[in-house]
């Protein structure tokens, strides 16, 4: 199909181009040029296959997308705006890319980066940013999503090192990760954990039949007896409030991912709609075809110039909590509905794997609920706004 060639893209629509500098242009452009040479060409087959191209991980780590947004140790020391925009990029392509980048990012490294002594950072964040070392985070378990409170998992002392005992669900990276951050419930409190692959007691799951995130490594961390020493353990974690800060920093990414997805639908619809003739002329003629293409547009805008100003306080430190909530809230809404109207433009063509909609839709689904649910994300909006907890 040609490009569609009307008076403003997308993109212009937005107005991101004038409100960016020249090293987060930059970023963006890198990131794009991957995701399309590297990752569209083969995400159909992986989605349909289940597979994750994890031999494409060092790739992401050449141009510095592993541990993005932290300072030292390797990592490349972007600001809010250029990581927010390279999550962008790559869920243009699948939401499965962008969860890999954030896990590892904002999740794993970020929580040694925050909460580690320097011995753990200078021995996983330089490997983590390279891509020869894949951490995952595990904090959700079998019956506790929304209440982490109420974990089950559990770490004893045993001399100088700690037994864990429990089990963590719907873990991305779980079964392809060399280490993972495993939060437990202690006589003191909750406490981060350092467990290496190979340890003892210590394996990671399948879940089968995913109808969503399919092009994602997501699994279980089973943890039967691991004996973990002392040095493993995350000094500076200390209460429910540490693995919290941790899923803070991700949202972030995910609400400025989701966009993509959404950018991407629309411009995938706008595209098909110039080219598809019904009744001697293209759809994109037709009024109701239009009111979408305007309402979705809109949508998509207005959350793209939130999103910006959003990063641009987290880059000044003012960034709230309840912000960043009502961020991801607001934005994985609108790429949810974004992808369903869109979908709905290309009729049945668009449960057509090569038309990417439907995947990204299917996607969007379990972006709305990880990281938070849109419930709890509502509830802290108005905890925030009401000084009440309504959880």
């Amino acid at each position: 199909m040609d490009r569609v060639q009307g008076e403003l893209s997308i993109e212009q629509l937005i107005g991101w181009d004038g409100l960016l500098r020249d090293d987060e242009r930059q970023v963006r452009k890198s990131v794009r040029r991957l995701v399309s040479d590297r990752f569209m060409p083969r995400i159909v087959a992986d989605y349909e296959a289940g597979r994750f191209a994890l031999e494409l991980v060092p790739e992401l780590a050449k141009i510095g997308l592993l541990g993005a947004n932290l300072e030292g140790y390797g990592c490349a020391g972007m600001g809010p705006v250029a990581y927010g925009l390279a999550c962008h990029e790559l869920e243009t392509c699948d939401s499965g890319l962008r969860s890999f980048v954030s896990v590892q990012t904002s999740l794993a490294m970020f929580a040694i980066y925050k909460f580690g002594s320097e011995g753990q950072k200078e021995r996983w964040l330089p490997e983590m940013a390279a891509g020869r070392a894949v951490g995952c985070f595990g904090l959700t378990e079998p019956d506790h999503g929304s209440d982490p409170a109420g974990m089950e998992t559990r770490a004893e002392r045993d001399g100088k090192d700690w037994i864990l005992t429990g089990r963590k669900l719907w873990i991305t990276n779980a079964q392809v990760a060399h280490l993972a951050i495993v939060w437990a419930r202690t006589s003191e409190g909750v406490r981060g954990f350092i467990v290496e692959r190979g340890m003892a007691g210590f394996s990671a799951e399948e879940i089968p039949h995913k109808l969503s995130m399919r092009a994602s490594v997501t699994g279980g961390l089973l943890l039967e007896g691991v004996r973990v020493p002392e040095e493993s353990r995350l000094p500076e974690a200390s209460g429910l409030k540490a693995p919290l800060a941790c899923l803070d920093n991700a949202r972030f990414g995910v609400a400025f991912g989701v966009l993509g997805a959404a950018r991407a639908c629309l411009e995938i619809a706008l595209q098909y709609a110039c080219d598809r003739k019904q009744f001697g002329v293209p759809i994109a003629a037709k009024q109701l075809v239009q009111l979408e293409l305007a309402d979705i547009a809109t949508e998509v805008v207005k959350a793209s110039l939130l999103a910006l100003h959003y990063a641009r306080l987290k880059e000044a430190g003012r960034l709230h909590p309840a912000q960043t909530s009502l961020l991801k809230r607001n934005n994985c809404r609108i790429a949810l509905e974004a992808a369903r109207r869109c979908r709905a433009v290309l009729g049945a063509n668009g449960v057509a794997g090569e038309f990417h909609i439907l995947r990204h839709a299917a996607n969007l689904e379990s972006t709305f609920t990880y990281e938070g649910t849109d419930q709890i994300h509502t509830l802290s909006i108005g905890r925030a706004l009401t000084g009440s907890s309504a959880f």
